[in-house]
């Protein structure tokens, strides 16, 4: 259960990877002048980062093999090639990550760690070509429609189309099915998951233009249904979910009243149960139409989904945030909040029509402050959701210990709500929470107020930089303080939750695994 990134990466002692208890973790500084923003206008001042004088050509893995050194680096990324050496110096993993890759198909390596990175886009300057591909008719290879995309003038290598055999499927009788009905004004889909749905939900729908795709995230697996409409309907998309038999339907209101005969050519993908991780990020504009002040640097924005999409994020999954910075795109995974701690006020609809996050501005940052000066009414894209976190880690769990700092405290947010609404097993839940200083304390009245409404909930918070008044806890993560948090009954079940900085959680998890908790009693929550 223990949510990181499994060797051979990110290399050991990456600022990227959780270290083994006792290990020390080597930070990775970058030179001043080597921010992603510097990064950006580098790639547009005009520079020869290829070596190749603006030309294109087809790379032999042979050829490949050669640029194998820190400088002279090409790694291979869904069959295009890019000479990343003059990036090594401001990759925030580090040198030694990028090395790794050096002279091979970085692929699986890349998607272990960065699969939610627009590396087109910030590669783009960097491309060599494309990879030259051997026939191999023991695979089965799907080629692209036309209008496929294309990266400066070449056309993306077809995707191949494996059987995801690697992770077996559940049993046969737990595969989602579905059905369709039509009246004379609407069309409906009827998706019946075979498994209770959580009251956060599963359901995610976007129907964009003709194209209408549903995705049931269901734990660890997604089950996708994908067609091209045979008839025109309107902008709009109904869902309702009945959580204790797990049922959804969406439905579609039609442009005219006429009787369909088949639902549509299926697309891609369709009628496919495989593992989330395996599904491909799916991204859909949405339109900023709050903000709300949290605390001196931190807002919640609101933004709504269009017309016809319906997103329904399960507790301890994160989506994708996507703007461009600069005519460059920029990424970074946000886990979504409610509207306050214990928001019970939206209905279904309102939920699936809006997403809330929660973002500290950093001055010196690059998409941060873009985001907070964005006027209301602007665009910004959400893609997912994603994460490895199920219901399933709290089954049987009678004891829930949460370890945040800073806006680590997101995805607690959520299920601290799951935990007290949806979990009468669990009878205790207990949050420590590190900041600073008492500003920055996120959704602090929030906390003090449940914690004297709810009895299975308790709060403490731990600042690093006190005021001399401050009567609470003081300093940093130590063996002390968790030894007094996590209580160990007879007869109980626990899971510790853990999320912040990349120091924090390191230091986090050693000590958590030095009071004998297992690695099935911690989860780490990683975006």
């Amino acid at each position: 259960m223990l949510n990181v990134p499994p060797q051979p990466f990110p290399a050991t002692g990456s600022q990227q990877r959780v270290a083994p208890a006792g290990q020390s973790r080597n930070k990775v500084a970058l030179k001043p002048g080597h921010s992603l923003l510097d990064w950006i206008r580098l790639t547009k001042s005009g520079r020869d980062l290829t070596g190749l004088k603006g030309h294109l050509i087809e790379v032999t893995e042979e050829e490949l093999k050669k640029h194998n050194t820190r400088d002279d680096c090409w790694t291979c990324i869904r069959g295009m090639v890019y000479n990343v050496s003059a990036y090594m110096d401001f990759h925030p993993g580090g040198e030694a990550e990028l090395i790794r890759a050096a002279g091979i198909d970085s692929t699986d390596l890349f998607d272990q760690v960065h699969r939610w990175v627009n590396y087109e886009s910030m590669l783009k300057e960097c491309l060599v070509g494309r990879m030259a591909t051997k026939p191999n008719p023991a695979l089965q290879v799907e080629t692209e429609k036309p209008g496929s995309t294309h990266l400066n003038g070449l056309s993306v290598p077809p995707p191949m189309r494996f059987e995801f055999s690697a992770a077996p499927l559940p049993v046969k009788d737990h595969r989602p099915r579905y059905d369709w009905f039509q009246t004379d004004a609407t069309v409906n889909f009827v998706v019946y998951t075979k498994r209770k749905i959580p009251s956060s939900g599963c359901a995610v729908v976007d129907l964009q233009n003709d194209t209408l795709r549903v995705e049931m995230l269901l734990g660890k697996m997604s089950y996708l249904l994908h067609w091209r409409l045979s008839s025109e309907v309107q902008e709009s998309v109904d869902v309702q979910t009945a959580h204790s038999v797990g049922k959804v339907q969406v439905c579609l209101h039609k442009s005219v009243k006429t009787k369909w005969t088949q639902v549509g050519q299926p697309l891609e993908h369709h009628d496919s149960f495989i593992q989330c991780k395996d599904r491909g990020l799916f991204y859909r504009e949405c339109v900023l139409v709050s903000k709300t002040e949290v605390t001196h640097n931190t807002q919640v924005l609101c933004l709504q989904l269009p017309a016809g999409s319906y997103v329904q994020v399960p507790v301890g999954r994160h989506v994708y945030l996507k703007t461009s910075v600069q005519d460059t795109d920029v990424v970074k995974p946000y886990t979504p909040v409610d509207q306050t701690l214990m928001s019970s006020t939206q209905s279904s609809a309102e939920m699936g029509s809006y997403i809330h996050l929660m973002i500290k501005v950093y001055p010196d940052g690059l998409l941060t402050p873009h985001i907070a000066n964005l006027p209301i009414g602007a665009s910004l894209s959400i893609g997912g959701p994603e994460g490895s976190f199920t219901l399933r880690f709290l089954r049987d769990v009678t004891h829930l210990y949460l370890l945040a700092a800073g806006t680590g405290f997101t995805p607690m947010a959520r299920l601290i709500h799951l935990a007290l609404q949806d979990f009468t097993s669990i009878r205790k839940t207990k949050l420590m929470f590190f900041n600073r200083q008492e500003r920055d304390i996120l959704w602090h009245s929030q906390l003090d107020e449940l914690c004297t409404k709810e009895e299975r909930f308790e709060v403490e918070y731990v600042l690093s930089e006190p005021v001399d008044s401050w009567e609470g806890r003081k300093g940093r993560i130590d063996a002390e303080k968790l030894q007094d948090l996590l209580e160990r009954p007879d007869n109980s079940k626990y899971l510790v939750c853990v999320c912040g900085p990349a120091g924090f959680t390191e230091q986090a998890v050693q000590k958590v695994r030095q009071l004998d908790f297992s690695e099935e009693e911690i989860h780490v929550f990683q975006g």
